[in-house]
């Protein structure tokens, strides 16, 4: 094999890797990058301020590396409710430089990271998208599962978007506007609650962290980074609402569902899909969060939204006797 040049080749500059939130939360103020799930006002209201902290790598007094983390109980770390991914962040680096040293690179502070994270043995995370390579959590023998999401992509052109739409999810929008289904935005957020209530009910399910869902929505309402939207009759009856949050580079699909009286009506396919011609005024791309769930899987994949992979990141074992006590306390989601 020719001698081609290793990671242990690639010196990182002497760097600084500590848990520092207040140092964090400055970057937060100016760093658009951070995907709204690692931002210090959400995890805030997800984790609590108590149980996340957030593990930072400085380069030359710039933080170049973060990994937020979800602390819910002493050498355990988690997923919160509500948070689709989390998983380490990268700055851009300042000048250009060759794929394979970028990559190189960034393996050498995922080593940093992994170094601190050996005090924790129970560590799960799902890793955002756009974290391609976990190579450095293999080789220090961590598990990862493949998840999927399905992503909209140049929302700002309506009539791309509604010709790969599957025939199915088109007659049902236009079934529900034969029933005068109207769309309304900034409904009450009581009314969206009911609705949620109802589809879990339905399902079987019991619908958990509902304070934490009510916080999540009345923050993004008041930093104008999110929203709700009903679908109502002629005669006032809300049959499906859908909560949307969103940040330059994407929104997301964090919450929704529909009255089960009114299935018929297709209002949910039709709230959606007005939510989406919506806040492309304020990003080109829309996250649907994706689901392994067969039904919802392909009521997503409807939309012609591309199948993206993700990475659950796991390593440890929880007693069920633990883990049933962290989920009554409301810690984990896992």
């Amino acid at each position: 094999m020719d001698n081609y040049e290793t990671n242990n080749n690639c010196q990182l500059p002497v760097v600084n890797c500590q848990f520092n939130k207040e140092q964090y939360r400055i970057l937060c103020q100016t760093e658009e990058t951070i995907p709204i799930f690692s931002r210090d006002w959400w995890l805030d209201i997800v984790c609590g301020e108590k149980y996340w902290d957030v593990l930072i790598i400085e380069e030359k007094d710039k933080i170049v590396a973060a990994l937020p983390l979800f602390i819910p109980y002493s050498k355990v770390i988690s997923m919160p409710p509500y948070t689709q991914t989390m998983g380490p962040w990268f700055a851009f680096p300042s000048e250009p430089t060759k794929q394979n040293f970028q990559q190189a690179y960034r393996q050498n502070l995922c080593k940093l990271f992994l170094e601190k994270l050996k005090a924790y043995p129970f560590f799960f995370q799902n890793f955002h998208y756009t974290i391609t390579d976990w190579l450095p959590f293999y080789w220090e023998h961590y598990k990862q599962t493949t998840r999927y999401t399905y992503l909209l992509e140049n929302i700002e052109n309506p009539d791309k978007i509604w010709s790969n739409m599957s025939g199915g999810l088109q007659r049902s929008i236009k079934t529900a506007k034969k029933n005068k289904i109207e769309v309304r935005r900034g409904i009450p957020l009581k009314d969206l609650l009911t609705v949620l209530e109802k589809t879990f009910s339905r399902q079987a399910l019991f619908l958990n962290h509902i304070e934490i869902l009510k916080n999540i929505i009345q923050i993004c309402q008041q930093k104008k980074q999110g929203d709700i939207w009903g679908g109502y009759d002629t005669d006032g009856h809300l049959h499906a609402a859908v909560f949307v949050a969103w940040q330059k580079s994407s929104a997301y699909y964090l919450a929704g569902g529909g009255d089960p009286v009114f299935r018929k009506s297709c209002a949910h396919s039709l709230v959606l899909w007005e939510s989406i011609q919506t806040v492309k005024d304020h990003t080109s791309k829309f996250d649907f969060e994706g689901s392994m769930l067969p039904g919802v899987e392909y009521f997503f994949r409807g939309f012609g939204g591309k199948q993206i992979p993700y990475f659950a990141i796991s390593k440890g074992k929880m007693s069920l006797l633990y883990k049933a006590w962290l989920k009554i306390r409301g810690r984990i989601t896992r």
